[in-house]
């Protein structure tokens, strides 16, 4: 199976190609872009095709991150995922950021903790297995309750700083995109890709102003 895979939940911009019969990844095109997805995302997804040497029609299968992370980010990315899985007729799955993370981390023999900083005092956060099953749930929690759910497992994931300090600047989370393309080439199909929002979004309608209409 080959599987395109699509990241804009955090500051990058990246796209793979993953051969899943060869378990490898055959065109990757990244750049840390902080924001401005929208305008960069099929460019990269051009050039990580030009260095598969493949061309569109190729694709068997779509994977995107679909959050927590950037409200915009994961919204191109899953709008995009969804729209080249329909013209190709072929399947989207959607790959929490949470649990790349986990795959990507190096496993100790005991359950961890990922944990991301969502700022504003908040932190996403999942438990895992030692092998990286999840284990329960996504949530977003203050950091007092996550320091409490953090007692005894080991942190991975920019939050882990806020242990010590609750006010620390914390690193940018990282999704990799080799990661996600192999998640999505053995993820099981379920419909359409959602995003998962934790938190809501930032702007919302005022209450009282409604316009009246004819």
């Amino acid at each position: 199976m080959i599987v395109l895979a699509i990241d804009t939940a955090g500051v990058d911009c990246s796209a793979a190609v993953y051969d899943g019969s060869a378990r490898r990844l055959v065109g990757v095109a990244t750049e840390n872009i902080g924001r401005g997805h929208a305008e960069k995302l099929m460019a990269t997804i051009d050039t990580a095709l030009a260095e598969a040497g493949l061309d569109l029609s190729a694709i068997e299968r779509v994977a995107v991150t679909v959050g927590p992370g950037s409200f915009t980010g994961i919204r191109v990315g899953v709008a995009a995922a969804r729209g080249l899985a329909l013209s190709l007729g072929i399947d989207a799955v959607g790959i929490p950021t949470l649990e790349a993370i986990a795959d990507a981390a190096e496993k100790d023999g005991q359950p961890f903790l990922v944990a991301m900083d969502a700022k504003r005092g908040e932190v996403y956060l999942q438990q895992f297995q030692a092998d990286g099953t999840p284990e329960g749930e996504a949530c977003i929690a203050s950091v007092e309750a996550f320091a409490r759910s953090a007692s005894g497992l080991r942190v991975i994931g920019s939050a882990a700083a806020l242990l010590s300090d609750p006010a620390a600047l914390t690193e940018t989370d990282r999704f990799p995109i080799g990661v996600v393309a192999r998640l999505g080439a053995v993820a099981k199909a379920a419909g359409k890709p959602k995003p998962l929002y934790l938190r809501g979004p930032d702007a919302k309608p005022q209450a009282g102003f409604a316009v009246l209409r004819a």
